[in-house]
This record gives C-alpha cells, sequence and structure tokens, in this order.
C-alpha cells in the first residue's frame, strides 16, 4: 500500500484570513503612522518636515508630567489587578453558595463601555451632589473631591480602571488555577499543609502564566489609558491627570495632526520599551506543569 500523501500547506490556508485583517488593520497603518509623523498633514495632502514634529512634541511643558502619571497609572492599575484578581480567583474556585453568580457579578464591569463607566462615576463622585460623598456625609464622614483634587484626581481614576477591568484579571486567574493537577492538592494535604501553605507553594508558583498575562495586558492597557481617564477628568484638573494619550489627543483637538501622529508613534515605542522585555522576562520565569 502506497504512503498516504498528507498536503501540509492546507492548514496554512486558515491564517489567510486573519492575516488579512491583521496587515490591514494593523501593519498598514501602523507604518503609515511612522511616515505621517514626519510630515505636516492634512486630509488633503502632506508636507514632509523631518524632525520637527518630534522637536515639538517633546518640548511640551506638561509632556514629562504625564509621563510619570502614564507609568504611575499603568504600574499602580496592574499591580493592584493582580493582587485584587488573584485574591477574588482564590475565593471564586472554592465551593462556595452562589459562585457562579459572583463569577458573573465580578465579570459584569467588563461588558460595560469605558466611556459609559467614566460619566457613571462622574456623576457618583461629584463632590457636592454625589451620591459616593452623599453617603459619607450620612456617616459623617467628609468625602474628598474625588475627580477635582489635583493630589488624588489620577488614583481615583486608577480605581475606578482597576473596579472596571478586575473581572478580567480574575477570569484569567481563575482559568490558571483550575488548571493546576488535584493530585498537587491532595498530596499537599496528606502532608498536613495549611491553606497558606498550599496558596504559597502550589497556588501562587504554578498560576505565573496567569499572573504573566494579567501583568502586561494590564500594563498594556494602562499606557495606552485615554478613554476613562478623558470622561472622567479630561487630564485635569489642569494637568494633574493628564497622561501621553490625552495629551496627544489634545494636539489632535487643536488640529496639530501631523505632532498627534508623532506622539502616537513615540508612544508606540515606549509601550514596546516596556513591554517587550518584561513579556521575555516574565516567559523565562514561568514553570513547567
Amino acid at each position: 500500500m502506497s504512503p498516504v500523501h498528507i498536503d501540509k500547506t492546507y492548514p496554512m490556508w486558515f491564517y489567510v484570513p486573519g492575516g488579512l485583517v491583521f496587515l490591514i488593520l494593523f501593519i498598514v497603518p501602523t507604518v503609515l503612522s511612522f511616515y505621517y509623523a514626519f510630515t505636516r498633514w492634512t486630509l488633503f495632502d502632506a508636507t514632509f518636515v523631518g524632525f520637527d514634529n518630534f522637536v515639538t512634541f517633546f518640548s511640551e511643558p506638561g509632556l514629562i508630567g504625564s509621563l510619570v502619571n502614564t507609568l504611575i497609572y499603568a504600574f499602580v492599575t496592574s499591580g493592584s489587578k493582580v493582587v485584587l484578581g488573584m485574591a477574588l480567583a482564590v475565593v471564586l474556585v472554592q465551593h462556595i453558595w452562589a459562585r457562579g453568580y459572583l463569577r458573573s457579578l465580578t465579570f459584569f464591569p467588563v461588558l460595560v463601555s469605558a466611556v459609559g463607566v467614566g460619566l457613571t462615576f462622574q456623576v457618583l463622585l461629584n463632590p457636592t451632589d454625589g451620591l459616593v460623598n452623599a453617603a459619607l456625609g450620612a456617616v459623617g464622614i467628609d468625602g474628598p473631591r474625588w475627580l477635582v483634587d489635583p493630589d488624588i484626581a489620577l488614583l481615583t481614576v486608577a480605581a475606578i480602571d482597576v473596579w472596571k477591568g478586575i473581572g478580567l484579571a480574575t477570569l484569567i486567574y481563575i482559568a490558571g488555577l483550575v488548571a493546576i493537577p488535584q493530585e498537587y492538592y491532595e498530596a499537599a494535604r496528606v502532608d498536613g499543609a495549611s491553606a497558606w501553605d498550599i496558596f504559597r507553594t502550589i497556588m501562587l508558583p504554578l498560576s505565573f502564566p496567569a499572573t504573566s498575562t494579567v501583568i502586561i495586558l494590564s500594563l498594556i492597557g494602562g499606557l495606552r489609558s485615554f478613554d476613562l481617564i478623558w470622561t472622567t477628568t479630561q487630564g485635569g484638573p489642569g494637568f494633574a491627570s493628564d497622561v501621553i494619550a490625552s495629551v496627544i489627543y489634545k494636539q489632535y483637538q487643536a488640529g496639530f495632526y501631523g505632532l498627534s501622529t508623532a506622539g502616537n508613534v513615540v508612544l508606540f515605542i515606549v509601550v514596546t520599551a516596556i513591554i517587550y522585555p518584561l513579556s521575555r522576562w516574565l516567559n523565562s520565569k514561568e514553570v513547567v506543569l
């Protein structure tokens, strides 16, 4: 009997639709943005200006402050999602009452539009008429000026971001925890391990792939964050909660399209410079089951 010939190129055709979408919606716009960053452009023409856009962008008076705010925002939201996501996942993988309902409740904010969340919290956190401060005042606590106090505005928006994104982090951790073989837990219990010992020696190290995923996704989202910040504070009060993305948007609003494109290129490079080496390092630390 002659051997059966297998066409190994056939499965590659399944990559074509996704590859075309990726090419058209990501690769082409990215390449074009690098070109237009060196031009002064409108919808009708483009004039090459070399590095002028980048020089102007880096001379922005609030750039350093917005970069610091971006890093603070990204690392605060990412770290909070890692810690809280793991804590919630550990609870929600246990056999507790209404576990399915609690999982759905935790994930629900992820499904809500960031613009809708921002506008809702802008109303709830109003320092004079907001429901949050009204509730605090009912128990004798003078609520802060959440979104209009320069000292806490950025952290307030970060807290809203954590509330919205914690469900996805929890879901990723749940998937990571349920993938751990039950034999490890049984062996630990036979050896008399406490709940803390099981968490420290089994759950924490063996769910590291989930931790890596949450860190990377949260950092990318935090470094690129714009919609939630813009709908809550618009970078204010003053420039207290300005991030790189909001600075870029303000330039676009003013009609400086080439300048805003250069800003997007800078943001792309910043995100890549942070995420790529971090991703490589995290992947090298993963534990193979």
